[in-house]
């Protein structure tokens, strides 16, 4: 396991986040961040954090009560940056609009966080077609589409951060829940060749492994389970903004694990 964060593309995992930095400026003040999952219990974490920090945020989304929350959450200030659509993430040409109608008001897209996931449990023997194929849907392909409408406007503009949401409970992959285990496992193989093709462009791609996050869904779940090494969506926040950065020009291709 290497604990040193590369300047190149590769399979790094890394363990935490270095502090940052205290700054006079917001650190993403104006850049324009689309975070698909933006109003989930981590996506919406992400949403609030950048808004905090100055960018303007559009979210696609596809449940109404949550996209309400993140707004009620915003301040009024924040709010006339955050932009919300209803999208389907897993649909290309329904991210390729929403990110054509970003471009026409905003004129770029600087940020990319996928938050958009899922979980099902099952071993292979337990696994039917549907589920396998809703796992693949909300990991995978959904990191596909919005990095496949966002990439060539960022690499005209030879500027871009992305920066992938995967799992470090499948590094190494374990059975019993076969189908996340592979569509998370793929997102870091997509996130490590995608830095490969985005060398020299100027666009960095990593990916954020969190453990177990402490979210109302997963306390519903796991009623029983001792929470004190549960990791708040917070933290994953502030593990994604740094990525998210300027600064972070020559941090691509890593793995990094909260």
């Amino acid at each position: 396991m290497n604990s040193d964060v590369g300047d190149a593309a590769g399979s790094h995992l890394v363990s935490g986040h270095p502090p940052m930095e205290p700054t006079s400026r917001p650190p993403l003040q104006n850049r324009v961040a689309i975070v698909t999952g933006g109003t989930g219990a981590l996506g919406r974490a992400v949403s609030l954090r950048f808004l905090t920090e100055g960018a303007i945020v559009a979210v696609p989304y596809a449940v109404e009560t949550e996209r309400d929350e993140l707004r009620a959450r915003a301040t009024g200030a924040e709010r006339d940056r955050l932009v919300t659509e209803p999208v389907d993430v897993t649909d290309l040409a329904a991210m390729t609009a929403f990110v054509e109608r970003t471009l026409a008001v905003r004129g770029r897209v600087d940020i990319l966080v996928g938050a958009v996931g899922g979980f099902a449990g099952g071993s292979l023997l337990e696994t039917d077609a549907a589920a396998w194929r809703r796992m693949l849907d909300l990991n995978l392909t959904s990191a596909f589409t919005a990095t496949k409408t966002v990439a060539p406007h960022m690499v005209r503009a030879r500027y871009g951060r992305v920066v992938l949401v995967a799992s470090r409970a499948v590094v190494p992959p374990v059975g019993g829940f076969i189908a996340y285990t592979v569509s998370k496992a793929g997102v870091i193989t997509f996130v490590q060749a995608l830095a490969h093709e985005m060398r020299g462009h100027g666009v960095t791609v990593n990916a954020v492994l969190p453990s177990t996050m402490d979210t109302p869904a997963n306390r519903a779940a796991m009623p029983d389970s001792d929470r004190r090494g549960w990791v708040p969506v917070e933290a994953v926040a502030d593990a994604i903004a740094l990525l998210a950065r300027e600064e972070s020009a020559h941090i691509t291709g890593t793995l990094l694990a909260v």
